[in-house]
């Protein structure tokens, strides 16, 4: 398929998001890149400390966005939040990682989230439209630990490629996701290659030459990412799908260093976003709405011409379905790791509001993996020997207010908070309605204890198991739908369903001998042509474990 002959180039620029939508394929291809612990640090955003051509390139071929945020700071909760287009807090995904719960005590317990039974990925509505829907590689989605869920992906490897579709004239929707730019990239100091006098210090940093070093080592992962892209984007051309292709550009939340990620400032929340669409609509352009990480899925799902479940909370963005414009985004914070903590925040374009739940502590609990980033560590050093002072020191401090608020315009560093100040009292009022009305909307699971959300999700502290399914038959032998164990043989015309009871879970069957099959995801009855078909079917459920294996041998007579 080729946009370009449905919309005329001169003219697509001049459409509206509304009509272009109307005239384009219901079934672009569609392509994310996404990368790790990284604010918008790219020429295209104003930051000529190291260059990024193909970054900046694809910002001019496409639309900019300059306001966008994600639901949490931190990997696992944000990517809950980016796969089912929902608040992670809505769904039970929001600490840090699951994994980790009670990690360094005696009897650690490593649980998966359970979401409510309706809750998707986003892939299986695709997947049910048709698409090819690969992932090469991060899941981290705090409901399923690797493998997760056969419905959810057709692939999901690290070879995982949309080339692999065996039609090429389906329409895939691929993830490429590069792990340089993490967090843990930036712990070795040696051999950086970016100018540490040509960095800019936040001033929540002492300026030192170890805090510039360690800002330099991540501009170095930029460059390398730089380069990720420019393959990325060779690579399709050279498939042929370039022409074909809408390509979204993302980060999973803000840079990983201190106070950036886990922390919901705008230094840990705001994120690149950049979209091209294969016919140069909207080229280089700038768009300054608000938009947050949940909204992404479900942008897609308007763009592919698929209908947005009303229960995702995530708005989407373009497409058909474009809707209301936010005029707040909204994120949490919660465990770390091994360490609990609750902070919530509402951010518009003038103002950031923080809720701080624990007050009685330190900003700085303790989080072993942060302990690894040499700016942490001396951050530590300077502190015990007294030598920070204003936002540097403020950031160490041994509690926390209970509320804070910046005026994001006049203080991008969010480092002189108003919440005291009577001036700003009526905006005070505002957020900590916003924040409130949120909490109570959305069902922030935050506000429940840890172990008793557990327990409901995995009663007797077992991971609840996902019931075998059966096969439902319908053909002229017997036209009540008989469902069984089994297969058999059967007359012509015939369909074959397959049902599970357990609540909420989804079915993916093969007919496919080898030990690791391609799953295809069952969406309807399947009318069987006469002849011989071996099947092997399971169900699966978010947060459960896989449906013991059914299979069948089904021999399809032609009658007479």
């Amino acid at each position: 398929m080729n946009l370009t002959s449905l919309i005329g180039l001169g003219a697509a620029s001049l459409l509206s998001a509304a009509a272009y939508s109307q005239q384009t394929p219901r079934q672009p291809n569609i392509l994310w890149i996404s990368t790790e612990d990284l604010s918008p640090h790219f020429n295209c955003y104003g930051d000529k400390t190291v260059k990024t051509p193909n970054i900046d390139r694809l910002a001019s071929q496409g639309i900019r966005f300059t306001n966008v945020f994600t639901t949490a700071a931190i990997s696992a909760p944000c990517r809950a939040g980016i796969i089912t287009g929902m608040y992670q807090t809505s769904i039970g995904c929001m600490h840090m990682r699951t994994t980790s719960y009670r990690r360094g005590v005696d009897n650690p317990v490593a649980f998966t989230a359970v979401p409510p039974h309706y809750v998707k990925t986003f892939t299986e509505y695709l997947r049910t439209a048709d698409y090819y829907c690969t992932n090469n590689s991060k899941t981290d989605y705090q409901f399923a630990k690797d493998p997760v869920p056969a419905s959810i992906w057709d692939e999901c490897s690290r070879t995982a490629h949309y080339r692999n579709r065996p039609d090429k004239s389906q329409p895939f929707f691929a993830v490429f996701n590069w792990v340089g730019t993490h967090e843990s990239q930036n712990w070795d100091l040696t051999n950086v290659k970016t100018d540490p006098e040509s960095v800019k210090v936040p001033p929540y940093y002492p300026d030192n030459e170890t805090i510039r070093m360690n800002i330099a080592k991540s501009y170095d992962n930029i460059v390398r990412l730089d380069s990720v892209v420019g393959v990325i984007l060779d690579e399709l051309e050279k498939e042929g799908e370039l022409k074909n292709t809408i390509i979204f550009f993302w980060g999973d939340h803000g840079d990983g260093l201190p106070r950036a990620k886990r922390w919901l400032y705008d230094s840990g929340l705001n994120i690149p976003l950049i979209i091209k669409y294969p016919d140069g609509y909207k080229a280089g352009t700038v768009d300054d709405r608000l938009i947050s990480s949940i909204d992404f899925g479900p942008t897609v799902l308007s763009m592919a011409g698929v209908t947005v479940p009303a229960h995702m909370q995530g708005i989407p963005f373009l497409g058909e379905q474009t809707g209301k414009t936010r005029d707040a985004v909204y994120a949490a914070r919660d465990r770390v790791d091994e360490s609990y903590d609750m902070i919530r925040s509402v951010r518009t374009k003038d103002f950031l509001y923080i809720r701080n739940y624990y007050t009685n502590e330190s900003f700085q609990i303790w989080v072993p993996y942060l302990n690894n980033m040499p700016i942490y560590k001396e951050m530590l050093r300077l502190d015990a020997e007294g030598r920070l002072t204003g936002p540097q020191k403020s950031w160490m401090a041994s509690t926390r207010p209970p509320e804070e608020l910046y005026d994001v315009r006049n203080d991008p560093y969010q480092i002189n908070n108003l919440a005291d100040d009577p001036k700003f009292l009526k905006v005070l009022e505002e957020f900590r309605e916003k924040h409130e009305q949120w909490t109570l909307t959305t069902g922030d699971m935050g506000h429940m204890n840890e172990p008793e959300m557990i327990r409901q999700m995995w009663p007797d502290m077992k991971q609840p198991v996902t019931d075998t399914p059966y096969f439902i038959v319908n053909s002229p032998e017997d036209r009540a739908s008989k469902n069984l164990r089994t297969g058999g043989t059967w007359s012509s015309p015939m369909t074959l369903s397959f049902y599970c009871p357990t609540h909420g879970a989804s079915v993916v069957y093969t007919f496919e001998e080898k030990e690791n099959p391609h799953w295809l995801l069952y969406s309807g009855p399947m009318h069987l042509k006469p002849g011989n078909y071996n099947i092997r079917v399971k169900a699966v459920r978010y947060g459960y474990g896989d449906s013991e294996e059914l299979k069948g041998s089904f021999e399809i007579k032609q009658t007479k």
